[in-house]
């Protein structure tokens, strides 16, 4: 966190805490690698992540939004606008 309170996102830190939650290595979770056919995630475990994200990082989504969290470079990208709005 930086001194105004505001959450930094760092791809790296973000790659290590979604790898731990999915149980692989960080280098396993490329930017690209689908979550769901490359890593075998189902949507029991999205939501898992989703939550965690929401916790770690104070934001919260829409439901709707679970279905395009399809890989690292997806989440992140989400996790920038987040940030930003909130």
């Amino acid at each position: 966190m930086s001194v105004t309170g505001t959450v930094m996102l760092e791809k790296e830190d973000l790659r290590r805490f979604i790898a731990e939650i999915l149980e692989v290595s960080p280098a396993e979770l490329t930017d690209e690698v689908n979550f769901e056919a490359g890593l075998g995630v189902d949507s029991l475990i999205a939501l898992e992540v989703v939550v965690l994200l929401e916790r770690r990082y104070k934001v919260k989504f829409d439901e709707s939004k679970l279905a395009e969290i399809t890989c690292l470079a997806a989440v992140y990208e989400m996790m920038l606008v987040k940030l930003a709005v909130e």
